[in-house]
C-alpha cells in the first residue's frame, strides 16, 4: 500500500490491537513520539518496534529532543540538556560543544529506535521572539544560528539520526505563541531574506524540513503552511529540496477542520502533514484529507532515508567529558 501523507502520533505507552489494525490501514510515512508516550528505555524500544510492525516496514519515529524545555526523554532514564541558547552562549567552543551535544543525543535516540530529531531549530533569536521559542534558537545573528544548526546537523546524522530543519522560513520574529495563535509577522521582504530566511539557505541541503505557522504579510495572507507562495519561496528562493512537513497541525494558529488544514497544506505544496495529539478522529480526517504521497514526495522520501545510517563508533564517556569542559 502507498504511504499516507501524514506522520501520527499514538495515544500511550503501548499500542492497543484497535491502534495496530488502524496504523496498518492508514499506512502512515512515519510516527512522532511525545511525553505521553515515554516511560522507561525498555517500554519506548518495545513501542517502536511496535509502530514499525504495525505499519511492516522500517517506517521513520521521530521525536522534538532539542534540550531545555523541548525534550522527550528526561531524567532519570536520559540526560538532561540545556536550552539550545543557554549552551551556545556559554560554551568555550559553541560549534565543537554542539555536535558534541547532538553525537549524544543520537546515541540516546537510535538505542530505543527513534531515528529522526526534529531540530536544530533555524530561528534567530530576537528581542521580541516569544518565550516558547526563545532560548530554543542557536543565536541572535543569521551566523549565530547557521553554525549552531549546522553542528547539531551534522552531531545527529554521524550518530544516524536524521535532523529536521525548522520552523520554515523563519519563526524568530513571532510574538505569538503559534500552538495557541496565529503569529503575523509584518516585516519588509528584503529584511526577512537578508536576515531570517538565511540559516535555511544556508542549510538547504538537509533531507528534511519542517513548516512555520506564521502569516507573513509582505508575501501572503494564509500562514506559511498553506500558502503556494511561501511554500514555493521555500523552495526556490532557500532552495530547500528535501522532504517538508508541516508542524504539527492541531495547533491553534489554524483554522479550520483537521481535514481543512491536512487539505489546505497539502495544496500549498506540502509534501507530509504531521499530526501529533494521538486523537484517532482527528488522525483519521488527516489522513483522508492527505491522500497518498506524491512521486515528488516518495522521491525526496528516499534520498532522505538513505542517509538513515548507522552510527559512526564512538567513546561517549569521552564526549561527555570533553563537552562538560567546555562548559
Amino acid at each position: 500500500m502507498a504511504a499516507s501523507a501524514t506522520i501520527l502520533g499514538c495515544e500511550g505507552l503501548t499500542l492497543s490491537a484497535d491502534e495496530r489494525t488502524f496504523f496498518r490501514d492508514a499506512s502512515p510515512w512515519g510516527f512522532i513520539l511525545f511525553g505521553r508516550n515515554i516511560e522507561t528505555p525498555e517500554q519506548v524500544t518495545r513501542l517502536t518496534s511496535s509502530l514499525r510492525e504495525a505499519v511492516g516496514w522500517d517506517a521513520p519515529i521521530l521525536i522534538d529532543q532539542e534540550g531545555g524545555r523541548v525534550q522527550r526523554l528526561r531524567a532519570p532514564h536520559w540526560r538532561e540538556w540545556l536550552p539550545p541558547l543557554e549552551q551556545a552562549q556559554h560554551s568555550a567552543d559553541p560549534r565543537r560543544g554542539l555536535w558534541l551535544r547532538a553525537r549524544m543525543q543520537a546515541e540516546e535516540l537510535r538505542a530505543v529506535g527513534i531515528d529522526v530529531n526534529c531540530a536544530p531549530t533555524c530561528d534567530i533569536a530576537g528581542p521580541r521572539t516569544h518565550p516558547f521559542l526563545r532560548n530554543r534558537c542557536f543565536g541572535t545573528t543569521p551566523e549565530a544560528v547557521i553554525l549552531g544548526a549546522r553542528a547539531t546537523a551534522e552531531g545527529l546524522l554521524a550518530g544516524g539520526v536524521l535532523p529536521v530543519i525548522k520552523h520554515m522560513p523563519g519563526h524568530g520574529r513571532a510574538e505569538a505563541d503559534s500552538h495557541k495563535d496565529l503569529p503575523v509577522v509584518d516585516a519588509p521582504a528584503n529584511d526577512l531574506r537578508e536576515s531570517d530566511f538565511a540559516p535555511f539557505r544556508a542549510l538547504n541541503d538537509l533531507p528534511l524540513g519542517m513548516t512555520a505557522h506564521i502569516r507573513f504579510t509582505a508575501f501572503d495572507d494564509a500562514p506559511a503552511t498553506q500558502s503556494p507562495r511561501m511554500i514555493g519561496l521555500i523552495r526556490d528562493e532557500i532552495g530547500f529540496d528535501g522532504l517538508l512537513m508541516t508542524d504539527d497541525i492541531s495547533m491553534e494558529a489554524l483554522s479550520g477542520t483537521i481535514g481543512e488544514r491536512a487539505a489546505a497544506s497539502m495544496r500549498a505544496g506540502c509534501d507530509l502533514v504531521l499530526h501529533c495529539n494521538g486523537a484517532r478522529d482527528e488522525m483519521e480526517a488527516a489522513v483522508a484529507a492527505a491522500g497518498a504521497m506524491s512521486d515528488a514526495a516518495n522521491t525526496r522520501a528516499e534520498r532522505a532515508l538513505a542517509l538513515r545510517k548507522g552510527p559512526q563508533a564512538v567513546d561517549m564517556a569521552a564526549l561527555e567529558a570533553e563537552l562538560e569542559a567546555l562548559l
